[in-house]
């Protein structure tokens, strides 16, 4: 009777062991989908408004991790100072953002306020961006005292070393990587490259051969949709804040 208990025991011992090992296998991980991008740039608003909110509508956002790295072509004129490529504006957008990104890590929530806040740049109204707060239900009291304080600098400035830390160097912005690789001028086709990269099960918006999901006419991003390195309309980061 022992021995038959003991065998019983056994096996039972084996069978969730093998249980165990089953399910702790682990799930394909998600595609890093990074965009290197600058608030004010024609370019990168038109991604972040019309393209990338392709994602969260496909089911792509559950096979990506999405980093945002609002820097772009900024240039660094000091070791705590710096000058955005369309001005002081901005300068001060992109540090709201990098705030926001610190306050809200969670992605559907910097992400909302974000591309909120390129829309009003998209209808010429940048300077109404803190209408973003209300339209999200949002307490704007933390980012505004990261963005007028020391904390918004020191984000922009690892921003500033994140994106020149870039293999190879970043030409233009938006600058898109997935997985690691840089889709140089090819960056509208971002969502084929993460089909591509993921190992697991595809959602179904991958097995549309023809990406007939993503409306638009062009598949291949042109020299003439971003903005290059060479600076132009640069003014000093420390200039007037604009009030929202």
């Amino acid at each position: 009777m022992a021995s038959t208990l003991r065998q019983c025991f056994f096996l039972f011992a084996f069978l969730t062991m093998i249980q165990v090992c089953l399910g702790s296998s682990n799930p394909a991980e998600k595609v890093t989908l990074d965009l290197y991008y600058e608030s004010l740039c024609p370019f990168s608003i038109k991604f972040i408004i019309t393209e990338l909110p392709l994602i969260f509508q496909n089911g792509i956002i559950d096979i990506v991790d999405l980093r945002l790295f609002p820097w772009g072509n900024a240039e660094l004129s000091s070791h705590t100072s710096f000058t955005c490529q369309h001005g002081p504006h901005e300068c001060l957008l992109n540090t709201v953002e990098a705030c926001a990104i610190d306050m809200w890590p969670d992605l559907e929530d910097h992400f909302l306020f974000i591309g909120c806040v390129e829309s009003q740049v998209f209808k010429g109204k940048y300077k109404e961006w803190g209408a973003c707060f209300k339209e999200f239900g949002l307490d704007p009291k933390h980012v505004t005292s990261c963005y007028k304080g020391e904390d918004g600098k020191k984000l922009e400035l690892k921003y500033a070393n994140l994106t020149s830390a870039l293999k190879p160097p970043h030409d233009f912005v938006p600058w898109v990587v997935v997985a690691g690789k840089p889709l140089f001028d090819d960056y509208e086709n971002f969502i084929s490259y993460i089909c591509k990269a993921y190992k697991g099960p595809l959602p179904s918006a991958c097995k549309k051969a023809s990406f007939a999901s993503i409306p638009r006419n062009k598949t291949k991003a042109s020299f003439a949709s971003v903005s290059r390195k060479k600076t132009n309309h640069v003014l000093p980061a420390s200039e007037p804040a604009v009030p929202f």
